[in-house]
Formats: structure tokens, sequence, C-alpha cells
């Protein structure tokens, strides 16, 4: 099931997806158009459009190993990153430049206290 999951996924703002596709990870299928990383722009990209891009990386993609989500966008779907449980691709919810990290949402973390009994 893992070996065909070779991609890095990123969500995020303009300034983190950048940085990421300046370091290598982009990737744009040439077939179906299809891109591994989602730029978030204030006040135009809806929660309904966040969802939409966050099931398509982790339900319909069978090649993306690690999604990648500044925590700020996940804040604005919470309820749906919450609510993800599949080992592949793993959400890792990263900072970015204008919103700080806060380990007190982090999904994983959550779920890594509530099996230590914390």
């Amino acid at each position: 099931m893992s070996d065909k999951r070779t991609l890095i996924a990123v969500m995020g703002d303009e300034d983190t997806t950048t940085g990421l596709l300046l370091a290598g990870i982009g990737q744009i299928d040439p077939k179906t158009n299809d891109k591994n990383f989602y730029v978030y722009k204030e006040n135009k990209t809806t929660k309904e459009q966040l969802e939409a891009e966050f099931n398509t990386f982790t339900q319909e993609r069978k090649d993306i190993a690690i999604l990648l989500i500044n925590q700020f966008v996940a804040d604005m779907i919470r309820s749906t990153v919450d609510s993800y449980v599949e080992p592949f691709p793993a959400i890792l919810e990263i900072p970015s430049k204008d919103h700080p990290y806060d380990p007190e949402k982090d999904s994983v973390l959550k779920r890594v206290r509530k099996l230590f009994g914390e």
C-alpha cells in the first residue's frame, strides 16, 4: 500500500507553499494536470474549498505519503482534520510566517497524548 505513495503534498499560504515548491516537492501530473500543492488565499479561499482539497489529497490521491498543512489552515477545517485517522497520508501541521505553531491544537499530538493517558 505505501510503496506507491511517493509524494509530499502541501496545503498552505503562498509563502509556505512557494518555499516548499522551491525545495523541490512540486509535481504536476501531465495527463490529468493534478497538483500536489494548494495555495490558501486569504479572503478568497472558502472552507468548502479547503475541505475539498483536503479530501482530494487524503482520500482520492493514492500517491501522497505526507500532507503538510499550515496549522492556521487546518484550524479552518479542524473537524475534518481531527476526524482523519488513516495512516497514509500522514498529516503534519506546520507553522507559517504569520501564524506560530500551537502544539495544543495539533491533532497528531492530541492523539499521542491520549495514547499515553495525558
